[in-house]
């Protein structure tokens, strides 16, 4: 079964970005894998809360990516 996990900061998409996220990435798989892979596709969204990740050591808010810290 294909699976896709994507980690976004928490209250960053919207539902239709969400619908849109699990939309491609299983035409992708289909794509590559054919029709068959359809049905089978997972496509998991976690929505990680603010400051609960990190890059090259230093925690990361939403307000830091938009530019605001």
């Amino acid at each position: 079964m294909p699976f896709a996990n994507f980690k976004v900061p928490a209250g960053t998409i919207t539902t239709e970005d969400k619908k849109k996220i699990v939309e491609r990435t299983t035409d992708l798989y289909v794509e590559i894998y054919g029709e068959r892979a359809r049905p089978a596709t997972m496509v998991l969204i976690d929505e990680v809360v603010d400051g609960g990740w990190g890059i090259g050591g230093d925690v990361l808010t939403a307000a830091m990516l938009n530019g605001e810290d």
